[in-house]
């Protein structure tokens, strides 16, 4: 066996330009730090653990919090549970690809961002409301799993996957069962939980809604994590002049429909399905007809 293939695979895989394999990879390196930490404890009784769980946790009370801020960040990417993490990158996977399939890559990490954060937030304040001056910590992606799935099922509705035991099932009733589901267990041990994953499902919807109208949430983060679309100008429109006859060109053009093929996937990769037009849509279907 080849020692080096494990690596290599490795690298293919983050080299992809998924963001969603990125989250994928960072949360599961972050679940084995801690748990090689934890059994380190137990030999050493160090207390390191406790020390660094208490470090990438988010808490709940302010006075704790304004001098762990980065919590806010940090427990987005942290679980110990086996199964906690199982489920929440499963459905990172399924949900965060359909999520980058119909809205872009580059959208992936803020949004993802951006309902863990609405979660958190949520999670402090009801806290700070109903259990004041005691401190609670939390970690794992649920809020911001939640989120793009949410997301994906606002913008997708209709968009259906096959469920074991159950059979194909839109994406809009597993969303709204999720949801249910939360709402009815809130108040069987983890308020503060459900309330932080009911936060980042609230964030996705919104989130979609207002895409829809023209604003985009996440644009200040996307302008942050893209440094190359910063110093882009878009040159100014040129008349074009033909030498020869302007069929001919056009008649150039579309003998290479390989080439524009590979342009509209780069932009479905980059940008998500709904950025092509209608006459590129069209387009692709009739490729994918003749194909």
């Amino acid at each position: 066996m080849n020692g080096t293939s494990f690596q290599s695979d490795i690298r293919y895989w983050l080299r992809q330009g998924n963001t969603v394999n990125h989250l994928l990879f960072w949360n599961i390196i972050v679940f084995l730090a801690l748990n090689i930490l934890r059994l380190v404890d137990i030999i050493s009784q160090s207390g390191i653990f406790n020390w660094v769980y208490d470090q990438v946790a988010l808490h709940a009370s302010p006075s704790v919090f304004i001098t762990k801020p980065w919590g806010i960040i940090s427990y987005m990417f942290a679980h110990v549970g086996v199964l906690h993490i199982l489920f929440n990158m499963l459905n990172l996977f399924w949900f965060g690809n359909i999520f980058r399939e119909m809205l872009g890559n580059q959208r992936v990490l803020p949004v993802y961002l951006l309902g863990g954060i609405a979660g958190g937030l949520i999670y402090m304040g009801c806290y700070f409301l109903f259990v004041q001056n005691v401190d609670a910590v939390m970690i794992g992606a649920s809020a911001s799993v939640m989120c793009l799935l949410v997301a994906a099922a606002t913008q997708v509705p209709n968009y259906e996957i096959g469920l074991m035991f159950i059979g194909s099932i839109k994406l809009k009733w597993l969303a709204l069962a999720l949801v249910v589901i939360g709402i009815i267990t809130m108040f069987d041990g983890n308020f503060g939980g459900v309330m932080s994953h009911l936060g980042g499902a609230a964030l996705g919807f919104v989130y979609i809604k207002l895409l829809q109208n023209g604003t985009d949430l996440a644009r200040p983060l996307i302008w942050l994590f893209s440094p190359g679309q910063r110093t882009r100008v878009q040159p100014a429109a040129k008349k074009f002049k033909p030498k020869k006859s302007p069929l001919k060109v056009v008649k150039k053009a579309e003998e290479n429909p390989q080439s524009r093929l590979d342009q509209l996937l780069d932009k479905i990769n980059e940008k998500g399905y709904n950025s092509l037009s209608a006459e590129e849509k069209a387009w692709l279907e009739k490729m994918s007809k003749e194909k």
